[in-house]
């Protein structure tokens, strides 16, 4: 394949204006699905989550897989799937230790389930392939009023506990000692974590999920240190990652996660270098000061020798 042929296969805006109504329910979900991943990825950043949302994602995509095959509801078979997995993982895994070695052992099993249900599926296969890529044209209303409801109820829950859940997540020990459920918040927040990572595959695919709910977080982080900042940041950079995916999903002939997750990763450099470049800047100016401290440290050892050899 030429490169022509390839760019023709990425970025093809031919009737592009009639394409656009079709992925209303798309757009509409995207900008939920980014307002949700921002504000969930802010913790699962703080909280060292990530590689938990990977494992999620698989019993995820086993759970739309078996919905797939039997005929159901796909959405609700990914929210099962989802949810037993963060409670498995809520209850057993509290330390990190003991979380990463279940996530290890569950995450295999629940891919190994998924491919199972897929290759008993007789179906289309696009619809196999949606469930790991993604699709942009697969929300329809009914869809799209169980995604939004399901977001708003984490969002509700999430604001419930904010205050709490960010003092367990920055030093759980301390709010252990306060009086704080730290137990009972974790499993809590791996349930809508659990219900965060269903409703994300339903865009981008099981695969490419940390692209909405780690990558938009890691870069808010790279650039500020503001609470407040970042989460603003990760909401913006989530939502500008899975609405400018779609529409440029809707001008090729590729599936729409890569798109999503290449404007993730482009977003993630640009603040990545703009941090180490604060970085940089910061010890430039720590290091002259201490010169500076230095050289006025000198200066005035050699002035009391001076005095004192005049005396």
């Amino acid at each position: 394949m030429e490169l022509q042929d390839v760019l023709g296969a990425i970025f093809t805006f031919d009737n592009y204006a009639q394409l656009l109504p079709l992925v209303r329910n798309s757009l509409i979900a995207g900008a939920v699905l980014g307002l949700l991943g921002g504000l969930i990825g802010t913790f699962v950043m703080m909280r060292d989550l990530a590689f938990a949302v990977h494992g999620i994602a698989e019993l995820s995509f086993a759970g739309a897989a078996f919905a797939l095959l039997v005929g159901a509801n796909v959405v609700a078979g990914s929210l099962v799937g989802s949810v037993l997995a963060a409670l498995v993982l809520g209850l057993m895994g509290i330390r990190a230790r003991d979380r990463n070695s279940i996530i290890g052992v569950v995450m295999p099993f629940g891919l190994g389930l998924g491919i199972l249900f897929l290759a008993l599926y007789e179906g289309r296969a696009a619809n196999k392939f949606g469930l790991l890529t993604g699709q942009i044209v697969s929300v329809d209303a009914v869809q799209l009023n169980l995604l939004v409801g399901c977001a708003v109820v984490v969002m509700i829950a999430l604001a419930v506990i904010w205050r709490p859940l960010t003092f367990a997540s920055a030093d759980a020990d301390l709010a252990e000692a306060r009086g704080v459920p730290v137990r009972g918040l974790s499993i809590v927040f791996m349930v809508l974590l659990g219900i965060s990572v269903a409703l994300s595959i339903q865009v981008v695919g099981a695969l490419l999920v940390l692209a909405l709910l780690i990558t938009p977080a890691a870069a808010a982080l790279k650039v500020t240190a503001s609470p407040a900042l970042v989460v603003l940041l990760s909401v913006g950079f989530a939502c500008t990652s899975v609405v400018g995916g779609i529409l440029l999903a809707l001008g090729g002939r590729i599936p729409i996660s890569p798109y999503v997750t290449t404007i993730s990763f482009a977003i993630y450099l640009v603040c990545r270098l703009i941090g180490s470049r604060r970085t940089r800047r910061r010890s430039r100016r720590d290091s002259a000061g201490g010169d500076g401290l230095g050289q006025t440290g000198h200066g005035q050892v050699r002035r009391g020798r001076d005095v004192s050899a005049s005396a």
